[in-house]
């Protein structure tokens, strides 16, 4: 299968999750030298608490070949780029305990991504720039990751 990735927006990725980034209503604060803009993504946890963690993932290439999709069903996942470096977002819908049809988004290195709960995603793919992020994600007992090995890769283009 292949598929080429297309710009990361709001309205093409609403049904994978929430795409995070300035605009809009905001506050300013610091005197007027700081927009605010809040409560941006709704992080959906069960039975645990959300944490913080700092990912550092190998800069991949484009062509990409996809080998792994992963889901989190007690808890979404958010991606925030630390470094300003831009990424390849793969997700797929659940379809029967399976990944449905994949989707793929370059993502810009000031947008994040708030993956919903048990939406099928690829691993974290950054295409440029140093490989640092920031990603907050459910913490607690019981098993948060399923993975799903595709029996073909999916080769993703720019």
């Amino acid at each position: 299968m292949s598929l080429t990735a297309a710009p990361l927006t709001a309205d093409a990725f609403a049904s994978f999750g929430e795409v995070i980034e300035p605009g809009g209503d905001f506050r300013l604060i610091n005197e007027g030298a700081c927009r605010r803009f809040t409560d941006l993504a709704t992080l959906d946890i069960v039975d645990g608490r959300p944490g913080l963690s700092l990912f550092q993932a190998e800069i991949r290439s484009l062509p990409h070949d996809c080998t792994l999709l992963e889901r989190h069903p007690l808890g979404s996942q958010c991606f925030i780029p630390m470094q300003g470096g831009r990424y390849l977002v793969i997700v797929a819908p659940d379809e029967g305990g399976a990944p449905g049809t994949p989707r793929a988004f370059v993502a810009e290195g000031y947008q994040c991504v708030n993956i919903a709960r048990n939406t099928w995603h690829g691993v974290l793919c950054p295409i440029a720039g140093p490989g640092l992020f920031a990603v907050i994600d459910r913490i607690g007992a019981g098993g948060n990751l399923e993975e799903h090995r595709l029996g073909r890769p999916i080769r993703v283009t720019p």
